[in-house]
């Protein structure tokens, strides 16, 4: 006869129901807790607003080959960057994290993501730049919008902001050549201290996953180190999506996970870039797309937050390149 009794957690010092080795007290425990407690000001749930059309680049601005058919091309893992390569590479990125701190400061209650969405592509235009998510794959928009529960890709459209919501920018430019990439999530008016504290955490995994790139180690020491910080305050990590090679190519074949992957046996090598992107949940690291195939929310509705920044490995460790930095230019 079937019950509905609930499963039994293993003991503090056993091992964790998940696989990872670790004991449960370091690994899944606080999560599992947090995950009874009803869910803190919890907000009504996103959904789809009206999405403008597709905004117009100025003929003079470079392109990235899929701009028109929307459709790039696969190709191979590139070699390292050269120093002229490299030298746009940082200026590209410089772009980039200079529109993402300008965007940072449109977010408050009343904005609709459209109206960020205008001004980032205004920005981006301004440098002399294309948006790398404009037409990618017939990505309607100049970057994402992601809101709340939104875990990455949204699109921007004609809902307002509301105080108490958090909103992920996504951006990236196409810039002498090269695609720089960041994001960052923000605060919209008042918001609860549980948020807050995703925000805080979200950031500090970026950080500790950066500090773990060192010429000799593995891929999977990277999301070992996120990992282990977000599963002490009891977030998952979201698994389906993972950091990337970067460079003429928007998305290059390196795989950078952001959590213990066995499979991200790669060794880490001087000359590589990629980005470091963890997105971190309130509750469960599952999540679901809706039918506009592009929004990925999380599975049980609670909060998801993200942070990147796009690194180059130095003989001695990371250098962040997406550094809003005007003399970079």
């Amino acid at each position: 006869m079937k019950t509905n009794s609930a499963p039994v957690m293993p003991g503090v010092n056993d091992p964790c129901w998940c696989g990872s080795g670790q004991k449960y007290k370091r690994c899944h425990k606080a999560r599992d807790e947090q995950q009874k407690q009803p869910a803190q000001n919890q907000a009504q749930p996103i959904t789809p607003g009206r999405v403008s059309p597709m905004r117009t680049v100025p003929e003079h601005i470079p392109r990235p080959e899929y701009a028109v058919s929307g459709r790039p091309t696969s190709r191979p893992l590139p070699p390292p960057m050269n120093q002229e390569q490299l030298a746009r590479m940082k200026k590209s990125c410089a772009a980039a994290a200079l529109v993402l701190e300008s965007m940072g400061k449109l977010v408050r209650p009343g904005i609709t993501t459209d109206e960020i969405d205008a001004a980032t592509h205004a920005a981006y235009i301004a440098f002399g730049g294309f948006p790398s998510t404009l037409n990618y794959h017939g990505f309607p928009k100049s970057l994402c919008t992601s809101v709340n529960e939104v875990v990455c890709h949204g699109i921007p459209d004609d809902r307002a902001l509301q105080d108490g919501d958090i909103v992920n920018l996504d951006v990236t430019i196409f810039l002498h050549g090269m695609h720089g990439d960041t994001n960052a999530t923000f605060e919209c008016g008042k918001v609860d201290e549980l948020s807050k504290k995703l925000i805080r955490v979200t950031k500090e995994c970026l950080d500790l996953g950066i500090a773990a790139v060192k010429p000799g180690r593995r891929f999977r020491d990277v999301g070992r180190a996120i990992a282990e910080h977000a599963h002490r305050y009891g977030f998952g990590v979201v698994r389906k999506y993972a950091g990337h090679g970067i460079g003429e190519i928007f998305h290059a074949p390196i795989y950078v996970p952001h959590w213990d992957d066995p499979d991200a046996s790669h060794v880490i090598e001087p000359g590589m870039i990629f980005t470091i992107e963890p997105m971190l949940n309130l509750g469960t690291d599952d999540v679901r797309e809706w039918d506009d195939g592009w929004t990925v929310v999380t599975a049980d509705g609670k909060r998801s937050a993200q942070f990147e920044h796009t690194v180059h490995v130095t003989e001695s460790g990371a250098e962040v390149l997406t550094v809003p930095d005007r003399s970079k230019l």
